[in-house]
């Protein structure tokens, strides 16, 4: 069976929110929001807002822009992953 995009980011949204959950962080997915932040994650007081990408696709400025302001509103640090390709 072949996996949607929408499939395909989900999983590499997962896959990052198992590697921050694994380090200690608190995390919280944005899901389908098609906004700029997929993830949102805290730990010792420290906010972590990361949109998560994968293959060649990448941030377009006007989400960079956004993912930027609310790295800004909330004190946060701003963050984009590359993630390698879906294991299944």
């Amino acid at each position: 069976m072949v996996m949607t995009r929408y499939e395909k980011g989900r999983t590499r949204e997962y896959r990052a929110m198992s590697i921050l959950r694994n380090d200690g962080w608190l995390v919280a997915r944005s899901a389908a929001s098609h906004g700029a932040v997929d993830i949102f994650a805290a730990k010792d007081g420290k906010i972590l807002l990361l949109q998560v990408k994968s293959g060649v696709a990448r941030l377009k400025k006007e989400e960079a822009e956004e993912l930027v302001r609310w790295g800004k509103y909330t004190k946060g640090e701003a963050q984009v992953w590359h993630l390698s390709k879906v294991e299944r």
